[in-house]
């Protein structure tokens, strides 16, 4: 009725048994090592650039139509451009926002973005002609 081995040992001379054979095979993973996964090798491939998506932009302007880009854009195309508020106001982003998109516009957008001062103190950005 007993779970005991029925080799003539006691119950408790047995789990004692048990345990020390575990113990024994955790002593014996730690030698082999963890499980663990084996190194990556290096990739042969490298990534390609999207040409098409670059080609794409190129040829459209850069902007997408509706975007706040698209926004600064038009609004700098009109004959006197636009002052600093007003390209605020159009995309609600904040000063420093605006004036940082107009530096990287001329690289990204291949604009040439001018900004002269009015007379009132106010600057006007406007794309040269």
């Amino acid at each position: 009725m007993t779970s005991a081995p029925e080799t003539g040992t006691s119950p408790a001379a047995a789990a004692k048994e048990r345990k020390t054979t575990k113990k024994a095979r955790a002593g014996a993973q730690g030698a082999q090592g963890a499980h663990v996964a084996p190194a990556k090798g290096t990739s042969t491939k490298k990534a390609k650039a999207t040409e098409k998506a670059s080609k794409a932009a190129k040829e459209s302007g850069g902007a997408r139509d509706g975007s706040k880009a698209a926004k600064i854009i038009e609004l700098l195309k009109k004959l006197n451009g636009a002052t600093l508020a007003e390209l605020m106001k159009a995309t609600d982003w904040q000063a420093h926002s605006v004036r940082g998109f107009l530096s990287t516009a001329g690289k990204k957008h291949r604009l040439k973005i001018e900004s002269t001062r009015t007379g009132a103190g106010e600057r006007t950005y406007n794309i040269a002609k």
